[in-house]
């Protein structure tokens, strides 16, 4: 357990909730997700102080794409966590019991017995509508839970949708549910894009996620989308109730039926009063699951009486008062036809399963990841075999086993060396040799921006706005200027001329002056955006502010002498172990671990790419770096991503809700700037509680404590009159 494997793990959950969330192209079922997340929060529950706020146990999902507005959530859109045994479902009752017992209260108001809601978890996309007035006047995704896409025209189109609510609901009421489309209505859909010409959707949950993602509402009328309610976020009374009077009833399972008479579908429900009732629930809908005209993935529980569920709590990005109990994957046999192998963004081959098309879980499938050479190899797998396939509501299902009763003799009869023929000796793509980095599963294309495969991607990274923030330059534009030969690495970019771009396909020149205006801005992006820009393995967004921190320019990190500073790093980690000894010097690179310096190590010293970060330079690219500290950081720094010194130092910062002008990340980074330390919860050495709308919890102990609170206003002037 290291924080290399942390970071590790941070990064790959991170691409997989992208797939997931953004782009509607999930690459491995939600079980293997599941398990990297469970392993996520071991690793932070031993080390507290590794915890940051780019990690996904901080966050609830993936940000919202850019071709809609932006809707802050009033009441962030909490995920939950899940549950997989009947041990978890037993451990979910016994800590709710145990929160009412501490707390002095329960669902009955007489003791410590919980009253459970049960509902079915829909597999669709998660939307909040809200009202003000009676009439709908927004509609959003949920996004990463803060903000998320204002699809108000695309919600509109639902029928299932009221687009006004009687007078006896709340002036402002904001539902919670999900858009999801009927088996029926996706086979009906995939005739029509088959009749079309047009490329099948996998599920129907990526049907209903396209369907509501589409620029023309016209698109999505045309296709069949239902919507179930399940909760609401903001709520206002109604005109001349009393202040302390709650316009909403305040039990749950009350909550939905009077959604229900207010015109909202609302699913099967049903009270439980333990976790044997809990389980019950489970195995009634489990077994109603293929009958149902949808799909589900789950059945969700949560504490009956709403006026606890703040008392109860949160915990990182979910609810204490609520859990969501997981179906096994499903499975069936197929034959594997063959095994073709892909190369990804950062040259990591990838062997894929050709399947012979089976349904399962919903779809129909054909493809399935074998994830790694070695994953290929402990499974056993040959092609011809008849294998078992898993899939739980995912695009790209898993290959589970093979079965050996049923392997043809044919194919038994294969040598080893036979049976691997689908495994290359060179990059399929560009042919340039493949290797395995010691330490590594994974084994890579060597061919960097020569490769294709890997040249599109990296340069789709390269101009991302969390990156360059290259307005304009999006996945379509970089695969038509590399497909024209206009484009093989980043230098290229600010190659580009106005004649050139004009002359793409529905491309103006409104639209070259506008891409050329953003390329001329991101020459002079801060030193952390390149870093992270440029793909260096291992090398994320907070390893980049670490880096830009310590060094004032690319030059000094291609001059650094990477395995002697690692190894002075760790003479002084282990000064610093031993009883009544203290390191002679501060500890170079807090955070920062072996893995990582061998990847800096392999990319500064690398021909291309002081041959790519040469011109860059030469073509203006010369970034500026306001986080470069030239001065000493102390031994035993809380916040390596804190600068030493500044008008916030030795100050300890908390951030909670959902700030009107700022994400939470642009936040934290302000007050390391300054010289704060960001921690992720309230205690008695918490120096400011920065508390946006919706705050909870940490607001409730912040106020026990006597911390000072600011709103974002407060820390924005604070952070003005220190400058």
């Amino acid at each position: 357990m290291s924080i290399e494997r942390l970071e590790q793990v941070k990064r790959q959950l991170a691409i997989w909730a992208r797939e997931y969330y953004v782009e509607d192209a999930p690459s491995v079922p939600d079980a293997e997700y599941d398990r990297w997340y469970q392993e996520l929060l071991a690793i932070e529950a031993a080390h507290p102080e590794w915890v940051r706020p780019d990690s996904p146990s901080q966050r609830v999902g993936a940000a919202p794409v850019q071709a809609f507005g932006t809707v802050i959530h009033r009441q962030p859109m909490l995920s939950l966590n899940n549950a997989f045994e009947p041990a978890d479902v037993e451990g979910f009752d016994r800590r709710v019991r145990e929160a009412l017992e501490a707390i002095g209260a329960s669902s009955s108001g007489t003791d410590a017995a919980p009253f459970y809601a049960c509902e079915m978890k829909y597999d669709g996309l998660a939307v909040s509508l809200r009202y003000e007035d009676h009439l709908l006047v927004e509609g959003a995704t949920r996004g990463d839970g803060s903000s998320g896409e204002n699809i108000t025209q695309n919600l509109r189109t639902i029928k299932a949708i009221p687009l006004r609510l009687p007078p006896q609901a709340p002036r402002i009421l904001e539902v919670r549910g999900e858009v999801l489309m009927y088996r029926k209505d996706f086979e009906a859909l995939n005739q029509r894009q088959e009749a079309a010409g047009d490329k099948r959707f996998a599920n129907p949950r990526n049907a209903a996620a396209g369907s509501l993602r589409q620029l023309d509402p016209q698109i999505t009328a045309s296709r069949s989308l239902r919507f179930f309610a399940y909760g609401v976020g903001q709520v206002q009374q109604v005109p001349g109730a009393p202040a302390d009077a709650d316009p909403l009833p305040a039990c749950h399972l009350e909550l939905l039926e009077q959604l229900a008479a207010w015109g909202f579908p609302v699913g099967t429900h049903a009270g439980a009063e333990d976790a044997a009732g809990l389980m019950r629930f489970y195995e009634r809908i489990g077994a109603a699951r293929d009958g149902l005209p949808f799909d589900i993935d789950g059945v969700v529980y949560k504490l009956n009486d709403r006026r606890l569920h703040e008392q109860v709590g949160y915990v990182a990005r979910a609810p204490r008062f609520a859990i969501a109990h997981k179906y096994p994957a499903q499975e069936a046999l197929t034959d594997l036809l063959a095994i073709d192998v892909q190369v990804g963004r950062t040259g990591v081959l990838t062997p894929v399963a050709r399947l012979k098309p089976v349904f399962v879980g919903g779809t129909t499938v054909s493809n399935a990841t074998l994830h790694n050479y070695s994953e290929v190899e402990r499974k056993g797998l040959r092609i011809g075999d008849t294998v078992v396939v898993r899939r739980a509501g995912d695009v790209i299902p898993e290959v589970v086993r093979y079965l050996p009763e049923r392997r043809p003799p044919e194919v038994l009869a294969l040598s080893e060396q036979a049976a691997s023929a689908w495994r290359p000796t060179a990059c399929p793509v560009c042919g340039s040799a493949i290797e395995q980095v010691e330490g590594e599963i994974a084994w890579r294309c060597t061919g960097g921006f020569a490769c294709e495969a890997q040249r599109k991607q990296a340069l789709i990274h390269f101009a991302h706005r969390r990156a360059m923030d290259i307005e304009g330059l999006g996945d379509k534009l970089v695969e038509q200027l590399v497909d024209q030969g206009l484009l093989r690495d980043p230098s290229d970019i600010y190659r580009l001329e106005r004649a050139a771009l004009t002359a793409l396909e529905r491309f103006g020149e409104k639209s070259a002056d506008n891409l050329l205006a953003a390329i001329e801005v991101s020459r002079t992006r801060p030193l952390e955006r390149l870093l992270f820009g440029l793909g260096i393995r291992h090398v994320g967004e907070e390893v980049a502010r670490l880096l830009a921190r310590h060094y004032p320019d690319w030059r000094a990190l291609a001059a650094q002498d990477w395995p002697a500073l690692l190894a002075h790093k760790q003479a002084l980690q282990k000064q610093k172990t031993r009883k009544h000894a203290a390191p002679t010097g501060p500890i170079p690179l807090e955070g920062i671990g072996p893995e990582i310096f061998a990847s800096l190590e392999r990319y500064f010293k690398a021909p291309a790419s002081l041959q790519l970060l040469g011109a860059l330079d030469a073509l203006g690219v010369r970034p500026v770096n306001p986080a470069f500290r030239p001065v000493a950081e102390p031994q035993d720094s809380a916040d390596p991503l804190a600068p030493v010194g500044g008008p916030f130092a030795g100050k300890t910062f908390v951030i909670t809700g959902t700030l009107p002008g700022l994400s939470r990340d642009e936040a934290a980074q302000r007050i390391r700037d300054a010289g704060g330390h960001v921690a992720g919860s309230v205690s008695r050495n918490t120096s400011v509680l920065v508390a946006g709308e919706a705050a909870g919890s940490k607001l409730d102990k912040a106020q026990q404590l006597g911390v000072p609170i600011w709103d974002e206003a407060r820390l924005l002037s604070e952070l003005k009159e220190q400058a």
